[in-house]
């Protein structure tokens, strides 16, 4: 019977074992699970670094952007105008020659002759028509003879004249100053009129032409300066508009402009594409903003404004703690003063010291508090989503029409996983608007 009893105590032992183990278990899971979860609900995301800049009103310069195409002011491929087979050729490649230099000579042997013997005729007919008009002075000559002979040396001095025109046509005569190119031609090669031969520019000044909307053929006028470049926001070259023609073209609704810009140094070349922009006049108190900072969605144009954080609401005022119920204590006591032992009257002592042990936590606690209070020294920095409407642009910046106010701090750069709300830390040591190689130069 004792075994047996022995045996059950056993069990039941071991069954409160495992419940307890088993229990405890579950238990810390969940407290696990759940202290994880409160982590990560009151952990703030890192503040993500970003370079801003103050919107202030400033000057602004609009202007008229189109697409150009630079030709020489006087330029032309040259061509032969008679046949003849190349003789010599007096250039050579991008040589500087002047105006009338002979730039080619065809074989003329056989023209050479025709007028040498022409001119013999144009003097014998001179010296016909001298002895006809002496004739005629002393009476013994007919009016015909000397008409006769001042038709026929006539006649010889125009052949001659037309002898001399052919053989230069055997010349090939730069009709301006500049620069020739590369020659398409051979010595030896016979050559058909209207051969090109080589091209002649003039590079000391260039033309550049272009086509503007006609709605803003308004905005331009003759002598307006524009300015020109390559690509990019670079437009070292500036000239002045030198035509605008009188029509607009009907199918493309585009109307033609002609500028003309000096090229002393030669960088601008004839059939070059370059990014032309007409300069307006200037306007003041313009919001603008680098580029950088406007990011464009499918919802709209919009800018991330930097502000200072909301200080948080104050917390609630704790609870008071509730007293222990005495009265109830007392009446336990009452009801059973036989069966109170020495151990249980230490209890209530016991429970009377921990209220002591718990006041003094906050006392060991208090360094912890204050560093909140040293890191809310410096002012928190968190975003704002702002919707604006772009205007114009020029020159790595864009003009803000609606929703940006002058003394705003807009991020200009680390704007790419920013998001409303967000703390964020300034940080302008590198300005975005310039160029990487000019900010290490400086530095």
């Amino acid at each position: 019977m004792f075994k047996r009893i022995l045996r059950i105590f056993i069990i039941v032992l071991v069954l409160a074992v495992l419940v307890v183990v088993v229990g405890g278990i579950v238990g810390f899971n969940f407290l696990r699970d759940n202290g994880i979860k409160q982590y990560f609900a009151s952990m703030k995301p890192p503040a993500a670094t970003v370079s801003t800049t103050i919107a202030k009103p400033s000057a602004w310069t609009p202007g008229v952007e189109a697409i150009g195409t630079v030709k020489a002011v006087r330029g032309v491929d040259l061509t032969v105008e008679t046949t003849g087979i190349v003789k010599d050729i007096l250039f050579h490649a991008n040589q500087k020659v002047a105006d009338n230099a002979v730039l080619l000579q065809l074989d003329d042997a056989v023209e050479r002759a025709d007028l040498d013997a022409q001119k013999a005729q144009a003097a014998l007919d001179q010296t016909s028509l001298a002895r006809a008009i002496e004739l005629t002075r002393r009476g013994v000559g007919s009016d015909s003879t000397l008409d006769t002979a001042r038709a026929a040396a006539s006649a010889s001095a125009s052949q001659v004249t037309k002898l001399q025109a052919v053989l230069e046509q055997k010349q090939l005569t730069a009709p301006f100053g500049g620069t020739v190119g590369i020659p398409r031609i051979d010595i030896g090669q016979y050559l058909a009129p209207g051969t090109a031969v080589v091209t002649l520019q003039d590079l000391d000044t260039m033309r550049v032409d272009f086509s503007v909307p006609e709605q803003q053929l308004a905005l331009l006028k003759i002598g307006q300066t524009i300015r020109l470049g390559f690509g990019g926001e670079d437009r070292p070259f500036a000239g002045a508009i030198r035509g605008i023609d009188p029509k607009i073209d009907s199918s493309s609704r585009l109307v033609n402009i002609r500028a003309e810009v000096a090229n002393p140094d030669g960088k601008l070349t004839p059939g070059q594409f370059v990014q032309v922009r007409v300069e307006l006049p200037e306007e003041q108190n313009v919001l603008t903003l680098p580029q950088t900072a406007l990011t464009t969605s499918l919802y709209g144009d919009y800018i991330f404004v930097v502000q200072p954080a909301k200080p948080a609401e104050a917390a609630p005022a704790a609870k008071p703690e509730e007293k222990p119920a005495a009265p109830a204590a007392d009446k336990s006591a009452d009801a059973k003063p036989a069966d109170t032992k020495p151990a249980d009257a230490m209890k209530p002592a016991a429970d009377a010291a921990k209220p002591t042990a718990d006041a003094a936590k906050p006392t060991d606690q208090a360094p912890d508090a204050a560093k909140p209070a040293a890191e809310g020294d410096k002012p928190a920095l968190v975003l704002s989503q702002v919707f604006v409407k772009p205007g114009r642009r020029n020159q790595g910046m864009v003009e803000i029409v609606e929703g940006l106010k002058a003394g705003d701090e807009v991020v200009t750069a680390g704007q790419n996983r920013l998001f409303n709300g967000m703390s964020v830390v300034v940080d302008n040591t590198i300005d975005p608007t310039k160029s990487a190689n000019k900010q290490a130069g400086q530095q």
